[in-house]
């Protein structure tokens, strides 16, 4: 469900996963980490709705399962053949 909040637009997953209560969220900071990139890279990844996330005051929160997808699905692997 995407959600318009201020001038970005926000993507809050809103699956039968996990109870909301039990999801972990990450900082930008702590996504960058976990993806070594810069917090800009991630920023750009949440704005362009490439990285579900929810906005908490003027702060952004990723779920970290999403974090998890988003590199599980970017992988490029060789194929042999």
């Amino acid at each position: 469900m995407a959600v318009e909040c201020g001038r970005f637009r926000c993507v809050m997953a809103v699956t039968g996963e996990r109870p909301l209560n039990e999801v972990q969220f990450l900082t930008v900071a702590e996504v960058a980490t976990v993806m070594r990139v810069s917090k800009m890279t991630v920023y750009r990844l949440v704005h362009s709705g490439h990285l579900p996330a929810i906005r908490v005051g003027r702060s952004f929160r990723v779920p970290e399962q999403a974090v998890h997808e988003y590199l599980r699905d970017s992988y490029v692997g060789v194929e042999t053949a």
